[in-house]
C-alpha cells in the first residue's frame, strides 16, 4: 500500500518530546514511540488543528521504518480517519493529516503526567 509520504522528518520540539519519552519508558527506538504517538492522536475524537509544523530537527525516518510490520494498517487507519473527519484521501491531504496526527500524539504522550514507564503506555492503550 502506498504510504502518505516516503520520508518523515520531525520538528525539534517533537524530537525533544521523544527524548523525554525514551527516558521515561525505556523504549529506545524512535519509530516505536512515533507509532504510539500517531495512534494516540487517532484515538482523539477531534481532528488535529491545522498548524505549521517545522521540519527543523535531524530526526527523520522512512515510512517502512516508521510503520514496520504495521505500515499498511497505519495507512488504512489514516485514510479511515481522514474520511471520518470529512477530508479527502488524496496523497497531499494524507501527508498533512499524518504529520499533524504524529506531532499531536507525540505531544500528548510527552505531556501526560501518568506516563512514567512502558506499562503506563500499555494501560493507556487498554483502558475503556
Amino acid at each position: 500500500m502506498e504510504p502518505p509520504l516516503e520520508r518523515i522528518k520531525l520538528s525539534q520540539t517533537a524530537k525533544e518530546q521523544l527524548i523525554k519519552l525514551k527516558r521515561q519508558t525505556k523504549i529506545d527506538q524512535w519509530n516505536i514511540l512515533c507509532r504510539w504517538g500517531f495512534c494516540r492522536s487517532l484515538a482523539e475524537p477531534t481532528p488535529p488543528s491545522l498548524v505549521p509544523i517545522p521540519q527543523d530537527s535531524n530526526l527523520e525516518m522512512n515510512w517502512a521504518v516508521f510503520g514496520g510490520e504495521m505500515a499498511d494498517l497505519l495507512v488504512l487507519a489514516l485514510k479511515q480517519r481522514c474520511y471520518n473527519d470529512g477530508f479527502g484521501t488524496d496523497k497531499q491531504t494524507l501527508a498533512t493529516q499524518f504529520k499533524l496526527h504524529l506531532h499531536r500524539g507525540i505531544a500528548y504522550l510527552a505531556c501526560d503526567p501518568n506516563i512514567k514507564k512502558i506499562e503506563d503506555l500499555i494501560a493507556l492503550a487498554t483502558r475503556n
